[in-house]
């Protein structure tokens, strides 16, 4: 498994509705795409995040860099930095629906061991929730944290899912 998300930020005054407009219009072009576990189209503010999580390597480049479609996201934005964490956790909620989403990430302190610190790191099922996933940046040992609720969570910075792509969703794993 492993996480992926880019960060779109959009001037004060763009109106949200053109990328409202394009996850309708090309949300499902990745519905049935080989080694992604889901895709949740995110926006909050005037931000286009949308957060990935890939089951295979191959799949998360046939999206990157050999024609799978990020290089519509290129074309029409620009090329952002692109952040990903190999997996060490997923869970799967009772939740339905995915309607919103929050993104915490934490760095580790520079004396944590971490295993340590990542075997405090618990994905619990709590009511409402869709799915969990928690990977780590090796390089820079930051850990992300994210959640998609059936619910707004009642916390500050949360995201909108606007369409959620799972064409392998049940068979995420962390390996």
């Amino acid at each position: 498994m492993i996480a992926m998300q880019y960060e779109i930020t959009l001037p004060a005054d763009y109106d949200m509705e053109i990328i409202r407009e394009r996850v309708r219009t090309r949300g499902h072009a990745l519905d049935d795409f080989e080694g992604l576990g889901f895709k949740a189209y995110l926006t909050r503010n005037t931000q286009y995040a949308p957060f990935y999580v890939w089951n295979t390597t191959e799949g998360m480049a046939n999206f990157l860099y050999r024609g799978g479609g990020f290089q519509n996201i290129i074309r029409d934005f620009g090329r952002p930095t692109v952040m990903h964490w190999p997996g060490t956790a997923f869970t799967r909620g009772d939740a339905k629906e995915a309607k919103y989403a929050t993104r915490t990430i934490t760095r580790l302190a520079p004396e944590a061991n971490p295993i340590d610190a990542l075997s405090d790191m618990k994905l619990n099922k709590t009511p409402g929730l869709h799915s969990a996933a928690v990977g780590v940046d090796p390089r820079t040992w930051e850990v992300v944290r994210f959640e998609l609720w059936e619910e707004h969570p009642g916390e500050e910075g949360v995201y909108e899912v606007l369409h959620l792509s799972a064409p392998e969703l049940d068979r995420i794993g962390t390996s």
